[in-house]
């Protein structure tokens, strides 16, 4: 009989912590979950899921639009807001009980609550204390704004899936994923909106000619860049805002929304007084099988600040239990991880950019092409798609590809497998397109840039 209530203790119900309870529940492990919040984290309830079904409402004004070119005549058109964010509530609440029905069906118990680390095996929610051989920390991270005059002022991400009404005027400040596709979103629901950034370009992080795409297509949408600015305070002028700017201009608006970054969520739950180290930027310090410096204590996911994405923590919570229950060490492999940026127009990439092509391989051949897609030609819309493939020269392996434009997440996916399976320029010219498609260019590609 073992010493503990439980063999495992997850602290958060986001993506990776319940998949990591879940499966090892699934292995004859005892588990329980503790969550303050919602089941399903940041992804399901202020993340991925409600910023996707945002999108796709934000984009229906321009399907409208294109619908005549087609011989569509179609009658004038209204949005409401507030039936948008009751649908989106009610899948929400749909995805929790998937959650709760997953967890339960599976033997993991669920502790409603902040869990609070008493001491390296022991848990305390709301008064309770629960002893466990190793716990997982999973808690995800926050969103951060800066200290400023007039700070009280803005919302972040969380705030905008809940939003009363949507403003007729916003600044975005940030230039990152979130940044851009909140801008997206909002342009397209009929929001005039702008972009405040501190840096000279948006996405920081991505191939430049993807970047450099984005901004002029956005630009073209009428989003209006405010690049290598900031804002030092703003100020409530009764109706509205006035957001001062580090050159002295002024800026009306009605919201203001801070998307500068994510802190990771380790503070406030006990890891200070257990020495758990983290690093300069709050983020919890683990080895290669995510085990902290207190060794029956660990930690995966966002918390941990390295590939902070949905499925990089669902991946993590499969290796550690596999690792720990099933004596299988399957360690994730974090070279050429898919993204997508739901951006409008999207953006889907894997592997490396040029720049890190160029600093890795001395002999890189870039092929590059911009085009109208074919839909554009009868819609009148002017959107454009690039498609950008890196190839080392010497082994004609494919190392990079980046697209920008209409289902580029979709088709990124399959091109994710291909350089994962190491495939070459060879295969991708060897391989019958499916025409007509955006995604054929991948393999008729001939001339360099």
């Amino acid at each position: 009989m073992t010493q503990y209530d439980y063999d495992l203790f997850v602290i958060g119900a986001g993506s990776g912590g319940v998949r990591a309870a879940r499966m090892a529940s699934g292995h004859g492990v005892r588990v329980a979950i503790a969550e303050e919040r919602y089941l399903g984290g940041t992804c399901v309830n202020v993340g991925c899921v409600p910023k996707k079904l945002l999108v796709y409402a934000s984009q229906f004004q321009d399907q409208f639009d294109a619908a005549a070119g087609f011989g569509w005549t179609v009658g004038k058109s209204t949005f409401n807001w507030s039936s948008l964010i009751a649908n989106k509530n009610q899948e929400i609440e749909r995805l929790h009980a998937v959650y709760n029905n997953l967890l339960q069906k599976s033997g993991v118990r669920i502790i409603n609550g902040r869990a609070n680390l008493l001491d390296a095996h022991t848990v305390v929610v709301a008064g309770t204390e629960y002893s466990a051989e190793r716990i997982i920390i999973a808690t995800g991270g926050w969103p951060s704004v800066p200290d400023m005059p007039g700070k009280q002022h803005t919302v972040t991400s969380n705030e905008m899936f809940f939003l009363d009404q949507l403003p007729k005027r916003i600044i975005i400040v940030g230039g990152g994923y979130i940044a851009v596709e909140f801008a997206g979103i909002l342009h397209g629901l009929g929001v005039n909106t702008t972009i405040c950034h501190r840096g000279d370009k948006l996405l920081r992080g991505f191939d430049e000619d993807i970047r450099d795409f984005l901004a002029h297509e956005m630009t073209k949408k009428g989003i209006k860049l405010l690049l290598n600015t900031d804002i030092e305070a703003i100020e409530s002028t009764g109706d509205c805002f006035a957001a001062r700017l580090i050159d002295g201009n002024k800026v009306s608006t009605d919201l203001v929304m801070y998307a500068t970054g994510r802190t990771p969520n380790s503070t406030g739950f006990g890891l200070e007084a257990l020495g758990i180290e983290l690093d300069d930027e709050g983020a919890i310090k683990v080895n290669d099988d995510y085990q902290t410096n207190v060794p029956s204590i660990y930690a995966l996911g966002d918390v941990t600040n390295r590939v902070n994405l949905t499925p990089v923590a669902i991946a993590e919570g499969i290796a550690l239990v596999n690792k720990l229950y099933v004596n299988q060490p399957r360690p994730v492999d974090y070279d050429h991880i898919p993204t997508a940026v739901f951006s409008q127009p999207p953006i889907g990439t894997v592997g490396l950019t040029e720049a890190q092509a160029r600093e890795k391989y001395p002999d890189i051949d870039i092929y590059l092409t911009r085009f109208t897609p074919m839909k554009n030609t009868l819609s009148g819309m002017d959107d454009k798609i690039l498609m950008k493939m890196i190839v080392v020269r010497s082994t004609d392996r494919v190392v990079g590809i980046h697209m920008v434009g209409t289902d580029a997440p979709e088709i990124i996916q399959g091109m994710a497998v291909a350089i994962r399976a190491g495939a070459t320029k060879a295969v991708f010219d060897s391989t019958i397109g499916i025409h007509p498609t955006a995604a054929e260019e991948f393999v008729t590609l001939r001339e360099t840039n």
